[in-house]
């Protein structure tokens, strides 16, 4: 009878420790299904991990294609502008053979001489092959007398009464202004023509005298 009951107690042990391991089992399955869930979910599909390296490969050529477009247009520039400062120093010359000719048409003790004629000639001569130079390359004076004050290319210096032509006329060129190719390299000083003030008073007088009646 007492080894019945020590058999049975013994199945039972052994049932109770069988039921502990199954359950051990089980529980570490179901962790190991959920890890494996949350793994797949945060895991990138073949798909989108092909997609992303496609994004990342476009926006790669467009940064390099954008800095091509930039050197070749800096080095555009450099090729067609380069001489840019040295051109306006240039400049110089062609104002400093104005300023001269005028001293000698100032000059009192050569005025009227042939001596002066013979030294004009030769510094319009030197003026023409400067210009001349300065076209070919692709260095070009501004047109500006007689033409409407454009401040793009113009620099208004003074203003001339003046009642033959429309106010903001340029109608003197006190420094010549040039152009390298579609630049300004220096802009034409010029004087503009305003209307008088005796003529603007006198219609204003005119005016409130109408009024008066």
């Amino acid at each position: 009878m007492e080894k019945e009951q020590e058999q049975k107690l013994d199945n039972d042990t052994i049932s109770s420790d069988d039921e502990k391991e199954v359950n051990k089992v089980e529980n570490y399955q179901d962790l190991k299904s959920d890890g494996n869930v949350k793994k797949e979910e945060n895991e990138i599909t073949p798909e989108e991990k092909i997609k992303e390296l496609e994004d990342k490969l476009v926006r790669s050529f467009a940064e390099m294609e954008n800095q091509r477009r930039r050197f070749e247009k800096e080095k555009e520039d450099a090729f067609e502008y380069g001489g840019f400062a040295f051109a306006k120093e240039a400049l110089n010359l062609i104002d400093n053979l104005e300023r001269s000719k005028q001293a000698l048409h100032n000059d009192a003790g050569l005025k009227d001489s042939e001596a002066l004629k013979k030294i004009l000639d030769h510094l319009d001569i030197i003026n023409k092959d400067l210009i001349s130079i300065f076209t070919k390359n692709n260095i070009k004076q501004i047109d500006c007398l007689n033409k409407k004050l454009d401040p793009n290319f113009h620099q208004a210096m003074i203003e001339i009464e003046d009642d033959k032509n429309e106010a903001g006329t340029i109608v003197q060129e006190i420094q010549k202004g040039f152009t390298i190719k579609d630049r300004l390299l220096r802009p034409a000083l010029v004087g503009v023509s305003k209307k008088t003030q005796n003529k603007d008073e006198n219609k204003q007088e005119n005016a409130e005298n109408l009024e008066d009646k």
